[in-house]
């Protein structure tokens, strides 16, 4: 094998198939990237098991061939590499030479016949849905995670359904750790008639890595196939493993239902629990917000520290409520919304909090009351 590339063309994807590659699994192979030359382009394939990445380039191919070499180091040499041009030659017993005639490695590659191999899939109904939004929607549901230990599929995973409603037809995603939760939506103009009633749950990992590969505009294919979950771009593919388990009812815990929906500014409140979460520790994460009188009183006490207190001023008028809540699960949530103004809806110091920004209703954030 023999081939030229601009490294304009590979160094972006290389960065971005790192989350793949330097993931621990049992096969040391899985920390290379595989590259196939074909006539006028070359195939990276990169897997951590559970998810595969499949991407074609262009290059200048003199003999065609197959190689796998370590993922860190290639990315590395590209980065670094001080012309746009690199050669690629694979010599006896896997070696591979990379350089020009100034620079010049020579990596030891692994027998790629070793690499796992990727399916194959084939009559794949897909349905297109805005790539920008998308991104956000993972953003909005991979931000909660739960213990490294637990193994629960509604944990480790965001469910991902389809939903006919009377305004259109719906993608929703919904992530939970047990304490908050958080569901985004987003319309398609097709009809995706590909999944069952019931939904699936998608790997969180994945979904990240997915992430990583979405643009800012156009759009993507999605599609299931076996318990496969493939997103496909024009040149590019992700195959994603889905996990087993059921994901529990959340349908009511969405409802606001009575009590007071509080406009509040973003920027400002964010601040403020920042500052609150100063003292807290992995003993001490609650701090109490007491609503009373158009004042919103946020203190937290950790006996280990100090203590700290803060007033800001709100359009609340009722009785008063009290609860104590993670100020981390608020912050998260307000930094995936984009408006400069959310609402705050909640009822007692018991049940949970609604978030969701002023005018963006695809997001809302559920957060649990800790217990005091």
């Amino acid at each position: 094998m023999k081939f030229k590339i601009n490294k304009i063309d590979v160094l972006d994807v290389l960065s971005k198939i790192q989350g793949l590659t330097g993931r621990k699994s049992n096969l040391a192979i899985t920390e290379n990237v595989l590259i196939k030359t074909g006539d006028s382009n070359l195939t990276l394939i990169a897997t951590d098991l559970e998810s595969g990445f499949e991407g074609v380039y262009p290059a200048k191919i003199e003999s065609e061939g197959i190689i796998a070499i370590n993922a860190r180091k290639i990315y590395e040499i590209v980065r670094e590499f001080p012309s746009e041009e690199i050669s690629f030659n694979e010599v006896e017993n896997h070696w591979i030479e990379i350089g020009n005639k100034n620079v010049q490695y020579h990596i030891a590659g692994m027998n790629p016949d070793d690499f796992p191999e990727i399916p194959q899939l084939e009559e794949i109904k897909f349905f297109e849905v805005n790539s920008e939004a998308f991104k956000k929607m993972i953003e909005r549901t991979v931000m909660i995670s739960g213990a490294s230990d637990d193994k629960r599929a509604h944990i480790n995973g965001v469910y991902f359904e389809i939903l006919k409603t009377k305004d259109g037809n719906k993608v929703r995603m919904v992530s939970t750790d047990g304490s908050r939760l958080s569901l985004a939506d987003t319309t398609v103009d097709e009809n995706p008639d590909i999944l069952s009633e019931k939904g699936i749950i998608i790997p969180k990992k994945g979904l990240t890595e997915v992430g990583k590969f979405l643009d800012s505009e156009g759009f993507v294919k999605i599609g299931f196939k076996d318990n496969k979950f493939i997103i496909k771009k024009n040149t590019e593919t992700i195959i994603i493993r889905m996990l087993e388990g059921d994901f529990p009812q959340y349908e009511d815990i969405i409802i606001k239902g009575e009590g007071y929906s509080i406009k509040m500014d973003r920027h400002v409140f964010m601040m403020m629990l920042k500052r609150m979460s100063i003292l807290s520790s992995d003993t001490y994460k609650g701090v109490i917000f007491k609503f009373k009188d158009n004042t919103l009183n946020i203190n937290t006490t950790n006996p280990d520290i100090g203590e700290s207190k803060e007033d800001l001023t709100i359009d609340f008028k009722g009785m008063p409520i009290e609860g104590s809540f993670n100020p981390k699960f608020f912050i998260d949530t307000l930094n995936v919304i984009d408006e400069d103004s959310i609402y705050l809806h909640i009822t007692d110091g018991e049940k949970p909090c609604i978030i969701e920004g002023e005018k963006d209703k695809n997001f809302i954030s559920v957060i649990m009351p800790m217990r005091i």
